[in-house]
C-alpha cells in the first residue's frame, strides 16, 4: 500500500526531530540537552516531541526496534542445513567484512559511544535493549524448534548467540572510541569471530538447523 501524504509528513517530522536531537546530544551530551531545546531546534512544540518519542531515551535509540529484531530476522532467514548460530555468525561476518556502519564501523561512532558512556539513563536503556534482543530471539528459537515453554534450551542458546553479538559490538565500540581505523578494526573482528566460533560448543552450533523452507 502506497504511503499517504499524512503518513509521509508524520514520518518526515519524526525523522527530523530525531536527527536534530541526535546532533544536539552528540554535541552537548544527553543529560544536558532538554526536550524543550530539542523542540525549539526542530521548530515544533514539546508535546509534539513527546507524541513521537514518549521518553527522552527514545530520541537517542530511535531505531531500536530494528536492532531488537535483527538477530531473529537472521535466524528466520537461515539457509537450509544452517543452524541459528551459524546464520548469525555468517551475517555478522558479512557486516564486518563490508566495514558496515550498521555494526559501528564508521567515522564518528566514537561520539555515539561516548554519549552513552557519559549518560546513566542511556546505559540503562542499552541494558534493557539487550534483554529485549535476548527475549525476542528466545521466542524465535522456540517457534523454530517447537520447544515447549518449560524447555530451557532456547533461552540458553539465545544467551550464547546474544553473547556473540555483544562481544562484536563491545570490541568495535572500544576500538572506535580509541580512534582506530574502521578497516583495521574490521580485520581484527573477523579474526575475533573465528575465535568465538571455536569457543562455541557443537550443541550451540548445531541448534535449530533448518531442514526445509
Amino acid at each position: 500500500m502506497a504511503e499517504g501524504l499524512r503518513e509521509r509528513k508524520k514520518r518526515e517530522t519524526r525523522q527530523r526531530i530525531s536527527d536534530i536531537a541526535t546532533g544536539l546530544f552528540l554535541e552537548h551530551g544527553f543529560v544536558t540537552v532538554t526536550i524543550a531545546e530539542v523542540a525549539e531546534a526542530a521548530d515544533v512544540s514539546v508535546n509534539t516531541v513527546y507524541n513521537y518519542f514518549p521518553a527522552k531515551e527514545d530520541l537517542f535509540f530511535d531505531r531500536s526496534s530494528g536492532v531488537v529484531e535483527q538477530l531473529s530476522r537472521w535466524v528466520r532467514g537461515r539457509d537450509v542445513g544452517e543452524s541459528a548460530a551459524r546464520a548469525v555468525l555468517r551475517e555478522l561476518r558479512a557486516e564486518v567484512e563490508a566495514v558496515s556502519p550498521r555494526v559501528g564501523l564508521m567515522t564518528g561512532y566514537d561520539r555515539f559511544m561516548r554519549c552513552i558512556h557519559e549518560a546513566p539513563p542511556l546505559r540503562s536503556r542499552l541494558w534493557s535493549l539487550q534483554q529485549e534482543i535476548h527475549d525476542h530471539l528466545e521466542a524465535t528459537l522456540r517457534e523454530a524448534t517447537g520447544a515447549v515453554d518449560a524447555d530451557p534450551l532456547p533461552g540458553l542458546i539465545a544467551g550464547q548467540i546474544c553473547w556473540v553479538h555483544s562481544e562484536v559490538f563491545v570490541h568495535i565500540g572500544r576500538e572506535m572510541v580509541a580512534g582506530r581505523n574502521p578497516d583495521e578494526v574490521s580485520r581484527e573482528v573477523l579474526a575475533l569471530l573465528d575465535d568465538i566460533e571455536e569457543l562455541l560448543s557443537e550443541n550451540v552450533l548445531n541448534y535449530a538447523v533448518r531442514d526445509h523452507r
